[in-house]
């Protein structure tokens, strides 16, 4: 299953979150670390579209309120499928740059 940077922060901050229900009040903090960010408004519909894909997906229930147009989700609860690729995102953490020292080869022997 193919998901977006943003589904998957969105997955890693359910997930990590200590409460079983998340507000969508702080997701919105994947874009302070872009640096071409979307208008506030783009933002909001952004992230709502990526919620209403991970609860079509089944990885997410959203709490919210419907009208006759469309569903505002106020709140997502993750459901098993997606804590089981939360947990998997969260193990695919970028490695270090790590630098190996060079061993110096002695010609004394």
């Amino acid at each position: 299953m193919r998901l977006s940077p943003l589904q998957k922060y969105l997955l890693r901050a359910c997930y990590t979150s200590s409460a079983k229900v998340v507000g969508r009040g702080g997701f919105a903090r994947f874009y302070e670390g872009q640096k071409l960010k979307p208008k506030a408004g783009d933002m909001v519909s952004i992230i709502t579209k990526s919620l209403e894909s991970l609860v079509d997906k089944g990885l997410m229930v959203g709490y919210g309120v419907r009208t006759r147009e469309k569903w505002y989700i106020k709140e997502v609860r993750l459901l098993p499928d997606g804590r089981r690729i939360a947990r998997k995102l969260l193990g695919e953490q970028q490695a270090l740059p790590l630098r190996l020292k060079k061993q110096r080869v002695n010609s004394n022997h």
